[in-house]
């Protein structure tokens, strides 16, 4: 089963009650299928285009981008530098 039945849940949800859909407008198996497909909520309310993804969101994910990015050019100079 792929990511199209949990967005076509949370998006005719929200047509039907006109607002974002919070969990509690869905079934305990409702909900663990949306979060188990898309994530947490505010993710899956992302996907399913019913929410524009937050900047923090954008910011934190680019700093962890960064970071990682800076580890391992650290990692391969530390190797360059062992190999001289």
């Amino acid at each position: 089963m792929d990511n199209s039945v949990a967005i076509e849940l949370l998006q005719k949800k929200a047509e039907e009650i006109g607002r974002l859909p919070k969990k509690s407008d869905f079934s305990h198996e409702e909900i663990c299928l949306i979060k188990a497909k898309l994530g947490p909520w505010n993710r899956a309310l992302e996907t399913a285009g019913l929410k524009e993804v937050s900047e923090h969101y954008i910011a934190k994910k680019e700093k962890v981008k960064i970071k990682r990015q800076l580890k391992k050019q650290n990692k391969s100079n530390s190797k360059i530098e062992s190999n001289n």
